[in-house]
């Protein structure tokens, strides 16, 4: 691993990087501006439309790989690996959208992208799958003669579907290794703000889809080849710019009164962000704007884009005096008075001296298990023992747990449907007779952000006490400052407030808004006029709330030692619902409706509705788990939050 970037502005720095990176990596949600050109050009029916909207799903959750680079390797290579993958990937696709691809030698192309993919991607199932599709169409290619017109046909659409089926999880998958890359570096930059750090990425996540829907209708003329193009060409452009600043540096202090102001800032700047983007989208509709102004409105996106760099350049320009850090443990004058506290607190927070020397111990290869056992017996060396809950877990330790697999499954059923929704929601608007679907892409995109943002916000609120310790000294010590009884009163109130709130694991608002999908199903099931943007903004910010809840989460119960692998696996409940779901459930049924009509495409609300009830359900399933896991892990967050601040386990390390 790289050496750590001393300073207090480096994370900022990288933080304000680390925005631009995701932006780059959400151009999985580009899948709906350009899906339907490619149904079009390569003759593909619905259904085979919503498989490759799961290899879109496959691509982007395969990040195991990615979240083991993150521990061998420094962030530039990962985003090296994401860099490629994009442009390979999306390379390929524009060539078949545009057509170009005619124009080439098809096994030339094939053999590169899979030369070049096997090197990138040593995944054996990628891997056999390209060396298939190529020795099937070498296979065409040689006995076309005696092979029947019809089986040519249906064989090459197979063949054709396959290859975009593994181009199209091969650039997504470059948007696990960019998102694993900064995600994982700025959450341990960050160790105090896990949940705000995660929503924020997150969030803006969330936001791309609006950003490239600008960049679609305003620069590039709702041309789906141009948007390939673009994808293939600027996303490693953007992040081979901002490659140099995300790297591991000092964790930022917590007791720095200045983070959260920071944090406060970098949150405002993205909700101004997704108000500005709303607000266009909704003007470009109502209006029309000429070339001029939509390019004037992207410069303005742009900025905002790079506001947050603004907190690295105010630190520059206006430095603050350094204040003294707080000591870890208590000095030895409080000792007496606070020995039980001081000696927990030190414990989880400061490892033994004698730390360093355990593993050479263990790892001797000259040391008897007599040697061990007497070296145990004076104290000389701790014996090994199982991880705790909020302790570092490797993922082999993890995977055998109950409440890894409770937070898969709620997961699964929260993120998998929602997705499932996205994934056809062109559709669905076609179906319930909405024309432009951009504007219920935007709006899932803007309530998805918010979803995301607040879930870090809200969740850090509630199991953190911003920045009061929750003791009986420190209350003492604040109510002697308010001199009226009712300014008093006010702060007992808000002393009890904080004492309750902080003790509410973050899975809580995983359940709460599961409740709020199920609502938001049978509205769309209900097909009642006025009620498909209202489902789709309940459906945009519940969505969202469950993937910024689940990450934080992950790293409170099992460390961040091994954070990039375990989220990354918690991540593969996406594609995997979004096959059984999207591919399997919502293709089928949509076919089915089809096919009744007669037509081209579905229209009316029975296209999807019976789709709409089962995952009504799958969210009912997933609020008893969701409670379930919260009544689990409370201790945990009673144990980890006591006092109000985070304890940081002793086998956590940068």
């Amino acid at each position: 691993m790289s050496a750590l970037k001393a300073g207090s502005r480096p994370p900022w720095v990288g933080l304000g990087a680390a925005v631009w990176v995701q932006i780059a990596s959400g151009n999985i949600y580009t899948f709906p501006l350009y899906s339907a050109s490619l149904k079009t050009v390569m003759g593909y029916t619905q259904h085979q439309l919503t498989i490759l909207g799961v290899a879109n799903d496959i691509g982007e959750n395969i990040g195991i790989p990615a979240g083991i680079a993150c521990n061998k390797f420094p962030p530039w290579v990962v985003l090296s690996i994401g860099v490629c993958a994009c442009f390979l990937g999306y390379g390929v696709l524009w060539l078949a959208v545009s057509q170009t691809v005619q124009s080439m030698p098809f096994w030339l192309v094939s053999t590169i992208h899979l030369i070049l993919g096997a090197i990138l991607f040593p995944l054996t199932f990628f891997t056999l799958a390209r060396v298939c599709s190529l020795l099937l169409f070498l296979f065409l290619k040689v006995y076309a003669a005696s092979i029947p017109v019809s089986t040519i046909r249906l064989l090459s659409q197979v063949l054709s579907l396959w290859q975009l089926f593994i181009a199209l999880c091969v650039a997504t998958n470059g948007s696990s290794w960019l998102g694993t890359a900064v995600l994982v570096t700025n959450m341990k930059n960050f160790p105090l703000s896990r949940g705000t750090v995660a929503g924020i990425l997150k969030g803006y996540i969330g936001l791309s889809a609006a950003v490239y829907t600008e960049v679609y209708t305003m620069v590039l003329g709702e041309s789906a080849s141009k948007l390939l193009l673009f994808l293939t060409l600027g996303i490693p452009l953007v992040c081979l710019a901002m490659m140099y600043f995300i790297r591991p540096c000092t964790p930022a202090s917590g007791e720095d009164s200045s983070v959260h102001v920071h944090f406060l800032f970098t949150q405002a700047a993205s909700v101004a962000l997704a108000i500005y983007l709303l607000t266009t989208t909704i003007l470009k509709d109502i209006l029309s704007l000429s070339n001029t102004i939509s390019y004037v409105l992207i410069a303005i996106m742009i900025i905002l884009l790079m506001s947050p760099i603004a907190i690295p350049i105010k630190m520059t320009l206006f430095p603050a005096n350094p204040k003294k850090p707080m000591p870890l443990i208590a000095s030895s004058n409080d000792l007496g008075a606070e020995e039980g506290n001081s000696s927990q607190t030190g414990s989880l927070l400061v490892p033994s001296s004698s730390e360093p020397y355990l593993g050479s111990f263990y790892e001797s290869e000259n040391v008897s298990e007599v040697d061990i056992l007497l070296a145990v017996g004076e104290g000389a060396v701790k014996k090994k023992r199982k991880p705790k809950r909020g302790e570092d877990f490797t993922f082999r330790e993890a995977i055998v747990k109950a409440d890894f697999w409770l937070l898969w499954l709620v997961y699964f059923l929260g993120v998998g449907s929602g997705v499932t929704v996205l994934n056809n929601l062109a559709q669905i608007g076609f179906a319930l007779g909405v024309d432009d679907t951009t504007v219920l892409l935007s709006i899932f995109s803007f309530c998805n952000f918010l979803g995301r943002l607040g879930a870090g916000a809200v969740s850090e609120h509630f199991v953190s006490f911003l920045g009061i310790e929750l003791n009986a000294r420190t209350f003492e010590d604040k109510v002697d400052d308010f001199k009226s009884f009712w300014d008093r009163m006010w702060y007992f109130l808000h002393f009890i407030y904080h004492c309750r709130s902080k003790m509410i694991p973050r899975t809580v608002w995983m359940a709460f808004t599961q409740i709020i999908m199920i609502v938001a199903f049978l509205l769309y099931a209900s097909a009642i006029n006025g009620t498909l943007y209202a489902a789709t903004a309940l459906l945009g910010i519940c969505y969202g709330v469950q993937i910024a809840i689940m990450i934080p989460v992950a790293s409170e119960l099992f460390g961040l030692k091994h954070f990039g692998v375990i989220f990354n696996f918690m991540g593969l409940g996406n594609p995997l619902a979004a096959l059984l779901f999207s591919g399997l459930l919502a293709g089928y049924v949509y076919d089915i409706e089809e096919a009744k009509q007669g037509g081209s495409s579905c229209l009316g609300p029975n296209c999807f509705r019976l789709t709409f009830y089962v995952l009504a359900s799958m969210c009912g399933l997933g609020t008893i788990l969701s409670i379930i896991l919260t009544v689990r892990i409370k201790p945990v967050y009673q144990m980890l939050y006591a006092g109000g601040s985070f304890r940081i386990s002793q086998s956590s390390d940068h």
